[in-house]
C-alpha cells in the first residue's frame, strides 16, 4: 500500500491540510500548518481542539498502517488536551501493540517551539 498517497487522497485530512511526512515501522509524524479557519478564537489563533484530534488521528492511523498495510478505521481515541495549540501542530506516533484484530498507537502533538499541547492513545480495527 502507498501510505503517502492513501493519506493524501483522504478527503477531510486535505481540507484540514494534514500532512504525513513518514510512516515507517510503526513510527509515524506529520503537521498542520495553522491558518484563520481552524482556530476556534477570533482574537488570537488557536486550533480548535478538532483539528488537533484529526491531525493525531490521521498520523496514529499511518504508524499503525506502516506495519499492517492495510486501511485501519479508528475503533476509539482518548486525547489529553494539555495546552491551546497555537501556530503549526506536529504529531509524532509510534504503535504500542498490533494485533490481529486491534492495533494501539501512542501519539505526541506539539506546538512549533515544542510545547505539548496533546497527548492520544488511540485503538484502531486491524482484521
Amino acid at each position: 500500500m502507498d501510505i503517502e498517497a492513501f493519506f493524501e487522497g483522504m478527503p477531510f485530512a486535505d481540507l484540514l491540510g494534514v500532512e504525513v511526512t513518514e510512516a515507517a515501522d510503526g513510527h509515524a509524524e506529520g503537521h498542520i500548518a495553522m491558518r484563520e479557519e481552524l482556530s476556534w478564537n477570533q482574537d488570537r489563533m488557536m486550533a480548535h481542539g478538532g483539528v488537533t484530534f484529526t491531525l493525531a488521528d490521521t498520523v496514529g492511523g499511518a504508524a499503525l498502517v506502516s506495519l499492517v498495510d492495510q486501511p485501519v478505521p479508528t475503533i476509539d481515541m482518548r486525547i489529553d488536551y494539555l495546552e491551546a495549540g497555537t501556530g503549526d501542530l506536529y504529531a509524532e506516533a509510534d504503535v504500542v501493540r498490533e494485533g490481529g484484530d486491534v492495533g494501539v498507537v501512542d501519539v505526541a502533538v506539539t506546538a512549533e517551539d515544542g510545547t505539548s499541547v496533546a497527548d492520544v492513545r488511540g485503538v484502531y480495527k486491524t482484521g
